[in-house]
């Protein structure tokens, strides 16, 4: 078994990075070569300007080639909650910003030629309990009466049809969501920035930041010295560098993963009939598809835990254990890999971009990020060429979690609590 992202070590690594120092001047700075600084850097090169992208690993390394692979619709939360919280226009307006996260990945990959696998499979949100079927159903009405007609339930007698398992007891669908080799579209991104005139170092994490006389500010590397007339944070949950002000308001919540040897296509045509992006209504949700090369992917919340190979392998045992409740004919199956990675949490799970003393960032994606992180990179180019009235999460306030100073202490009360409502709730 790998203790390695499946998704990076099945794509090819990224070949373009620059060997020359940091050094010189650059219209923009992009700190962070994940989905949101590709795509960003992407966008802004397309309209002219020279950018430098400092990546402190290798292009994808983080939660950018850690996560499911899964590009789906929708919010994370119950649209009903959304629209009596936010109201009804300003919830349809960010629900329409995932659609068109999606739509943003399909375009690029046609665009850019990326070889990803991607395809429109739909989501599935499926009833851990009786009563989350009820609450989904009242869900999927509101949606199919205001933003989204391309919904349906399925019921627990019809649910074979959707996936091989008792453990449910129906489900949601949104046809709009789809699945992609994640490892591939990053990197591929990275590649058709390159090809743009985008100067990208790896290994060169930003470890200062500060404003100079005259405009711009000057990024310290272990790589050399950038003088940039903006910058991009497009950083996550990183360590590195001056970010107290974001780390204060992003809690680093580890993500685990395991994938099983390639499966007969009788046995996932069993499984999963339609190959959908399957995810589960409970607190410490799983969430399961499979791979372009027949694979079955199995994650989820399974500890509240930093992501490191002790831990992986921990987390991974849990998720072996939850794949066969739900996947009982799985149990002789060979597990080939299993990794973590860290999600940028949110206090309300969702994302945050805009300006801060001449700074621009987009982070916060709460583990709903493939598409958002996309097109927020895609959006913050325009807001930094002047349009910030298309940024979707302008008019929210970001407040510091209150307690959160240095490491999460806090993370294993929550994970308990969690697990508490799941038993009892």
């Amino acid at each position: 078994m790998k203790l390695t992202s499946y998704w990076l070590d099945t794509s090819q690594p990224f070949r373009s990075a620059t060997a020359a120092p940091v050094q010189g001047s650059c219209d923009v700075a992009v700190v962070g070569g994940g989905l949101t600084g590709c795509s960003a850097a992407l966008a802004l090169a397309k309209k002219g300007a020279r950018v430098v992208l400092l990546e402190a690993e290798t292009v994808g390394h983080a939660a950018s080639g850690r996560n499911g692979g899964m590009c789906n619709n929708g919010f994370a939360q119950d649209y009903g909650a959304m629209s009596a919280k936010l109201g009804k226009e300003v919830a349809n307006r960010l629900y329409r910003a995932f659609d068109a996260g999606v739509d943003t990945v399909e375009r690029l990959v046609a665009e850019e030629k990326i070889d990803c696998s991607f395809a429109r499979v739909g989501k599935i949100k499926l009833a851990a309990k009786p009563e989350h079927y009820d609450k989904l159903a009242r869900s999927q009405e509101l949606l199919a009466a205001n933003v989204d007609p391309d919904t349906e339930m399925v019921s627990r007698a019809d649910l074979a049809s959707e996936v091989g398992s008792d453990r449910f007891y129906g489900g949601l669908i949104y046809r709009k969501g789809a699945g992609m080799h994640v490892g591939r579209f990053v990197r591929g991104l990275a590649e058709a920035a390159s090809r743009r005139g985008v100067e990208i170092h790896e290994h060169a994490p930003m470890t200062g930041l500060r404003p100079v006389p005259g405009g711009g500010h000057q990024i310290e590397t272990p790589k050399g010295r950038l003088h940039a007339k903006q910058v991009l944070l497009a950083s996550g949950t990183s360590q590195t560098g001056p970010l107290g002000w974001i780390r204060r308001r992003i809690v680093p919540v580890g993500a685990f993963l395991i994938v099983t040897e390639p499966l007969p296509k009788e046995t996932l045509d069993r499984l999963l009939p339609r190959r959908r992006m399957a995810v589960d209504t409970k607190n410490l949700v799983n969430y399961f598809r499979t791979t372009p090369d027949n694979r079955l992917l199995f994650g989820g919340r399974a500890r509240f835990a930093a992501s490191n190979p002790n831990s992986d392998e921990k987390s991974g045992a849990i998720l072996k254990a939850a794949l066969h409740e739900v996947f009982p004919e799985l149990r002789a199956a060979r597990i080939d890999y299993c990794w973590g990675g860290m999600v940028d949490m949110t206090r309300d799970r969702l994302p945050r971009a805009g300006e801060r003393n001449g700074i621009y960032y987009s982070m916060g994606y709460s583990g709903h990020g493939t598409q958002m992180s996309t097109l927020m990179g895609t959006i913050m180019a325009e807001v930094m060429d002047g349009r910030a009235d298309l940024n979707p999460w302008k008019d929210f306030d970001w407040p510091a979690i209150p307690g959160h100073v240095g490491p999460p202490w806090f993370l294993p009360l929550v994970g308990a609590y969690y697990r508490l409502k799941d038993k009892f709730g």
